[in-house]
């Protein structure tokens, strides 16, 4: 690692590794993270990413994003990822991105609960790791990018509102600066207990970013996911994506019944989820997946499946019992439309940042496109 860099990006996510794929080759870029580079947020993203499919669609995915977000959405900022959906897909695909596609060769869509149709591209149930994976492997390739993992950044180097750099610290807890012109954050949300984020995510940007006033948004939007994978046992709780609902899996009590419309927009959902494990004195509700069929579990959700079983539920046979959990987090640092925070020459992008895209609850899937367009 060298004392100086053209920029240094904290974290390796989605966000901050396109961010690097996107910068000049001639730019000296550190890329750090606290664990090894594979073990973000990004990596668990199952659902897919969205794609505005033609004009006719524009109306109704605005629609659908600003209704799941409350109406708080930035509409500029919502129109600007919508618009970019169809450039980012085609580079994504152009770097070897694998997409499901039909017999014939063309994309495949998938339907998630909020969206009026079909428009979220998908790699099996783990397409975030499909999407990261790719970029990750790419930036391992280019001579600008240097990647270091177990670095925590501890602090920024700022002096008048502009920042200059981090602090980092290496697992031996040796503290050092390092400098650079610009400085891009793009290390992920917060933590709870029951969360479906990795432990070490735990919203380090926000706490120096209070620190050094730096202008935050909506701290407290958080968005809880209905349908995690209900477990006694300590630890990340597994997310079952919400394409299963919306390939037509039902809720239902413990007796069997269905108790609300499993395509509401996620904080519907967990509210009623909520009130029925309540009414109920149940410590979860219960997601069948036979109405899918088979060939479609083995198929779209093979990983979903396997986590299952490993519990001791085959969803082919029977319900599997699931509760909300922590997921994602929709304010964060306030960015402008260009990812710029309120500190000269220090960028957010992804997870970390609020744009105002998402509103007070993010539209599924609409997570991964974001942090690629902002980033």
């Amino acid at each position: 690692m060298k004392e100086y860099y053209d920029v240094i990006i904290v974290g390796t996510g989605a966000a901050g590794l396109y961010c690097a794929l996107n910068l000049p080759e001639r730019k000296r870029i550190l890329l750090i993270t606290k664990q090894e580079a594979d073990q973000s947020d990004s990596f668990l993203a199952q659902g897919g990413i969205c794609m505005l499919r033609g004009e006719d669609d524009y109306q109704n995915y605005f629609e659908d994003t600003m209704r799941a977000g409350h109406y708080e959405n930035n509409a500029r900022a919502v129109d600007l990822m919508i618009r970019s959906s169809n450039s980012i897909i085609r580079d994504l695909v152009e770097r070897k991105v694998d997409f499901t596609r039909d017999e014939t060769g063309n994309l495949m869509f998938t339907r998630e609960a909020a969206h009026s149709q079909p428009r979220i591209l998908f790699h099996e149930d783990i397409t975030g790791k499909q999407i990261t994976q790719t970029l990750l492997n790419e930036a391992k390739t280019k001579e600008n990018i240097e990647i270091c993992e177990y670095m925590t950044m501890v602090d920024l180097i700022e002096k008048d509102n502009v920042c200059g750099g981090i602090i980092i610290m290496d697992t031996e807890n040796n503290v050092y600066p390092v400098y650079a012109e610009h400085v891009v954050l793009a290390c992920g949300g917060g933590l709870y207990q029951n969360s479906t984020n990795f432990p070490h995510i735990s919203g380090d940007a926000l706490g120096i970013a209070l620190k050094h006033q730096i202008q935050l948004e909506h701290m407290d939007y958080i968005q809880i996911h209905p349908t995690t994978l209900y477990s006694q046992k300590p630890g990340r709780r597994f997310l079952v994506s919400e394409s299963v609902r919306g390939e037509g899996a039902l809720l239902l009590d413990k007796n069997g019944q269905r108790f609300t419309d499993e395509l509401q927009p996620r904080d519907k959902v967990s509210q009623a989820i909520f009130a029925q494990m309540e009414k109920e004195g149940s410590d979860c509700v219960w997601e069948d997946m036979r109405p899918l069929g088979k060939d479609v579990i083995l198929s779209h959700f093979p990983n979903i499946y396997q986590q299952c079983l490993e519990e001791g539920y085959d969803p082919c046979k029977e319900p599997v019992p699931v509760v909300p959990a922590q997921h994602y987090f929709m304010g964060g640092i306030k960015v402008d439309l260009g990812s710029r925070t309120s500190m000269k020459r220090l960028y957010a992008c992804g997870e970390t940042s609020c744009n105002g895209v998402h509103g007070r609850n993010r539209l599924a899937s609409n997570s991964l496109l974001e942090s690629l367009v902002f980033a």
